[in-house]
């Protein structure tokens, strides 16, 4: 009678697709061989697609040092991951397969943690937390909590797309999943958009930094190197694919939504004005198609204003309008009959046509960055007031970028530096019923001389006191208040004064670390500010000395 071999079954199959990722290469095999799963439970299949550096020859190491766990093939050069990502797929027997860029690593638990939750709730696919190191940029809405069943259409899933996650490979076998050659960049999203759309469970665990995602310092990551119209044709191929596993609706709304404020939004930001013009007329038709196709009423008034605009002018083929609104500074904001509008290039048009909801504010939650955009000092005087001027008040104007029918729209001296949760370019969004400071004195209130903005005044008398008063507008619209520091935009500002004959007091005008106004009072004389915090903490010190 035989015997029966025993065939090594993994748990999980690590798929890599490397090409010229030295010395990160070798963090990565580092963090997948001393993971705590353990090698007897682990399959590494690493393909080296014609690397020209060192990563072929580290590869071979690592198959060398571990050969039951590390299976390395190499092969020519196919210009992107898919191809190597298909032939790992092919090598692959573990029950489950992960992908991982060859720059990145994993958290010594991850593969551990995503096996162990996906065997208990019977999951398709795990996605494990994932943050960015060395300031790359990963979405990190889908990790606020573990959750063994999310839906690609009520969650941020459609914000990570990556192939960073765990499929269970008879979900992978199944379906005949594999990555689409063509594509040279984004070859990742049409397969996990599909395990998505057919996986019976997906699990979200939260609880554990799985991967950490590398920028590289020489951006040579092919995602960074390619070009608008390559970007957009990608795109373009994403979205249909996915059109054919979901039907039009909320459900591919909540999908495209991602692509429309992300991939395809990026096509005209910034660095699209520096374009040749056929390169724009090229990236707006290409936009425009898919727009008619896929960008319907509510998936418009889903996204913030900005990136809105942008994406209905394309789709309009309004140029030159499109181009100013990326490079023409500041927005103005209309208040009309309890409605507030984004007046970008294009508004009420009548050559373009252009439905006044497109540029409408709707719970516009990018709304004190742009606010804070058009928002500034336009002077700043010292007034001496009271008996033989004992006391001291700061007359201000400053301008505000909207215009209308403004409600409650004010100027206002805030007794705090801004929380370190406003501590971000833009002021911050106040909760209902939140208490404000008060008016300054003999406040003004008028448009500005160019009509895209409202100048307000008011005189603030300033306590003989140590204070730091931050300078705000506070603007109520949209069914918010809006605080909104005022920066000082080069402005001079007047010169530091005296004040008070028996107790002098020194009152004086800055901009903080990111330009916005402060006055600050103090005492002419006396400890310097924090003097009294110090001395406790050395006599407490100079106590727990003693007393040992």
């Amino acid at each position: 009678m035989g015997r029966t071999s025993d065939v090594r079954v993994p748990d999980v199959s690590v798929v890599i697709a490397v090409y010229n990722t030295m010395p990160y290469l070798t963090d990565c095999l580092n963090s997948l061989v001393k993971q705590s799963i353990g090698l007897g439970r682990l399959e590494i299949v690493a393909v080296d697609d014609g690397s020209t550096d060192d990563s072929g020859r580290e590869l071979d190491r690592f198959a060398a040092k571990y050969p039951n766990t590390v299976k390395v093939v190499h092969q020519a050069n196919s210009k992107g991951p898919a191809a190597p990502s298909n032939r790992g797929l092919e090598i692959a027997s573990g029950r489950y397969v992960y992908f991982m860029g060859s720059d990145d690593y994993l958290g010594k638990e991850a593969l551990e943690r995503m096996v162990a939750y996906g065997d208990k709730h019977g999951s398709d696919v795990v996605v494990g937390r994932m943050v960015g190191t060395n300031g790359r940029y990963v979405h990190q809405a889908l990790y606020k909590k573990s959750d063994p069943d999310v839906s690609l259409y009520d969650s941020a899933l459609p914000f990570t797309l990556a192939n960073t996650k765990l499929f269970r490979r008879e979900l992978v076998e199944a379906h005949k999943l594999r990555f689409p050659e063509d594509m040279p960049v984004g070859s990742d999203q049409p397969f996990t958009i599909e395990a998505l759309v057919r996986a019976e469970k997906i699990s979200v665990l939260a609880d554990y930094v799985c991967y950490y995602a590398v920028k590289r310092g020489d951006a040579s990551n092919i995602t960074y190197r390619a070009n608008h119209l390559a970007r957009l044709r990608c795109t373009a191929d994403i979205m249909r694919h996915a059109a054919t596993l979901i039907e039009a609706g909320p459900r591919r709304d909540a999908v495209f939504k991602r692509h429309f404020t992300w991939e395809l939004a990026k096509l005209v930001q910034d660095d699209f004005p520096a374009l040749e013009p056929e390169t724009q007329r090229d990236v707006c038709a290409g936009i425009a198609a898919l727009a008619d196709l896929y960008f319907t009423d509510a998936l418009r008034d889903s996204m913030d204003v900005k990136r809105r605009v942008r994406i209905g002018l394309a789709q309009r083929g309004a140029l030159a309008e499109l181009v100013e609104s990326i490079s023409g500074g500041p927005v103005t904001f209309l208040i009309e009959d309890g409605r507030v509008y984004a007046r970008y290039p294009g508004f009420r048009d009548r050559r373009l046509d252009l439905p006044d909801r497109l540029f409408e504010v709707i719970g516009d939650e990018g709304l004190p960055a742009l606010l804070a955009e058009g928002t500034g000092l336009l002077d700043a005087a010292w007034e001496q007031t009271g008996e033989r001027g004992r006391d001291m008040a700061v007359a201000l104007r400053a301008r505000v970028p909207v215009v209308g029918e403004p409600g409650a729209l004010s100027l206002r001296l805030a007794p705090d530096a801004l929380p370190r949760s406003a501590d971000k370019p833009g002021g911050r969004r106040l909760p209902g019923g939140a208490a404000l400071p008060a008016p300054g004195d003999r406040p003004t209130r008028e448009v500005s001389d160019d009509g895209t903005g409202t100048v307000l005044g008011a005189t603030f008398p300033l306590p003989p006191r140590r204070a730091s008063l931050g300078v705000r507008v506070y603007v109520d619209m949209v069914g918010a208040t809006y605080e909104i520091p005022v920066k000082t935009k080069d402005r001079p500002l007047p010169l530091a004064r005296r004040w008070r004959e028996g107790t002098p007091y020194r009152v004086s005008a800055a901009g903080d670390r990111r330009g916005r106004l402060v006055i600050g009072t103090a005492p002419l004389w006396g400890p310097p500010p924090g003097a009294g915090k110090r001395l406790r903490h050395v006599l407490s010190r100079v106590k727990r000395k003693l007393t040992r």
